[in-house]
């Protein structure tokens, strides 16, 4: 294998790249394929108000091994830094409350976790869940939102689970799967706990854990983009979009360019003996339409949700909430009854110590799947909504010094029911074309340490097999 193309310039691509000059060498050729004009994806560091400042993903899963393995292995573990002790808080029922511990993504271990957060009818519907028939799940997927809505009531569902799947994937338990977005909860279900409290209570640490739950760098998540594309020593194509992929002898034929070839160097067929996909699915579908149809067909089944990330630098000595932020759900109004627009805020300031001085670093979030809402105003519009958010929320009225917009269109796919039979044939189908292999967030998680295996196994098994056998 000589010469290998990467489709996909955000994390998965980088790190596919990576892990690529590391198993084959420094004589191999690695090709890098962005259509963007720049490296990244949803790793993004700003400049704000004279500070480097995420406005994509801020932070990762130290708990999950890939990301930190990653950054230690590249040599960034100097930089590896991890959130105060600032705890975080939700708007529901209409006031904000601490963020209950003692959950697994709003599940509870025990009634007792969540009663802060609901009524009293709420918090009776937990406790009954224990009186319940034994849980009975089968074989595939189900609907996580119809499952708890089923044991615990609305209530929990809408104050307490929706705002965290929120975060994670821009959509509510109602149109997400059990099995592919809790998938420790099912397991412990098939292992024998009668209930989801017992399932959520048999996944708590027997003692509190002290290791940090996530991680980030100090300069901004951005490090990691530059030091990978360093050591990845690729031939960086961006603004070079792949218009199709198809079989030419034994390795691939990549066409550049977003419409019909116009005869300019650029848009010269490149050829290659192996790819690595590491796109969104939307671009795996169009790409593998001809390669493996089968897998073209499955991505093109993923829904994905838009999102933008309204950044505010405020002045130096402005009154933030003692709290690493605030989760909103869907369902929360103002007291003129109108909804919020911001479906979360992350007080940096609060949240990271390396931001403590200078001006406030603040992030709001909006968008969700399937009720874009003010994500189709425009930027100003976007700003004003978010300032009238956060001072409802806080009673922050301090005009920024700074702020940003960033629109993350299609950014997050969900993982509806049947996610993982999706997968699954997408793999079988991948597996059966010598030299293709497929990486990225459309997979196993949305997350940074999900897509960081997801690229590292696709380079594995390039580098193991070779373009030529399978």
């Amino acid at each position: 294998m000589k010469r290998v193309a990467v489709v996909g310039g955000g994390i998965s691509g980088l790190t596919a790249a990576y892990r690529l000059r590391v198993l084959l060498g420094a004589d191999a050729e690695i090709l890098l394929f962005e259509s963007g004009d720049t490296l990244g994806g949803k790793l993004r560091t700003v400049e704000l108000a004279g500070r480097r400042y995420d406005v994509g993903a801020e932070a990762f899963l130290a708990r999950r091994p890939e990301a930190k393995a990653l950054v230690e292995e590249i040599g960034l573990g100097e930089a590896l830094t991890h959130p105060t002790k600032a705890r975080a808080k939700i708007h529901a029922g209409g006031s904000v409350t601490g963020l209950p511990p003692g959950t697994i993504m709003g599940v509870p271990a025990s009634p007792d976790a969540v009663a802060g957060v609901l009524s009293d009818a709420g918090a009776r519907a937990v406790a009954a869940e224990g009186t319940l028939p034994p849980v009975s799940l089968p074989e595939g997927d189900v609907p996580l939102g119809a499952l708890l809505r089923e044991r615990f009531g609305d209530e929990l569902v809408d104050r307490l689970v929706d705002p965290l799947l929120g975060g994670v994937y821009a959509g509510g338990a109602d149109g997400l799967g059990l099995r592919a977005t809790m998938p420790g909860l099912a397991n412990a279900v098939a292992a024998g706990a009668p209930t989801l409290t017992a399932a959520a209570a048999s996944l708590m640490p027997a003692s509190p854990s002290t290791a940090p739950v996530f991680g980030t760098l100090l300069g901004g998540l951005g490090g990691l983009v530059t030091r990978l594309t360093e050591l990845a020593r690729a031939d960086v194509r961006l603004g070079m979009p792949v218009r199709s992929l198809t079989r030419h002898g034994e390795g691939w034929r990549l066409e550049l360019g977003a419409a019909a070839p116009a005869h300019a160097p650029e848009d010269t067929p490149v050829d290659v003996d192996a790819v690595v996909l590491a796109v969104p699915a939307p671009a795996a579908r169009r790409l593998l339409d001809q390669a493996a149809p089968e897998a073209a067909k499955a991505f093109g089944e993923i829904e994905l949700a838009s999102m933008a990330v309204v950044a505010l630098a405020l002045p130096p000595g402005t009154e933030l909430p003692d709290s690493s932020g605030v989760l909103i759900g869907a369902g929360e109004r103002r007291p003129d009854g109108k909804p919020f627009a911001s479906k979360a805020f992350t007080f940096s300031a609060r949240k990271w110590a390396h931001y403590a001085d200078g001006p406030l670093l603040v992030r709001g979030s909006v968008g969700r799947f399937g009720e874009p809402g003010a994500l189709h105003t425009g930027d100003d519009e976007l700003v004003r909504v978010v300032r009238e958010d956060l001072a409802e929320l806080t009673g922050v009225t301090a005009e920024p010094i700074d702020t940003l917009v960033t629109r993350w269109g299609g950014g997050l796919p969900q993982y509806a029911v049947g996610h993982l039979d999706l997968i699954a044939g997408i793999e079988r189908s991948v597996a059966e074309v010598p030299g293709l292999e497929i990486a990225g967030a459309a997979l196993y998680g949305v997350g940074i340490p999900a897509c960081i295996g997801t690229a590292d196994a696709a380079a594995q098994r390039l580098a193991a097999t070779g373009a030529g056998t399978r």
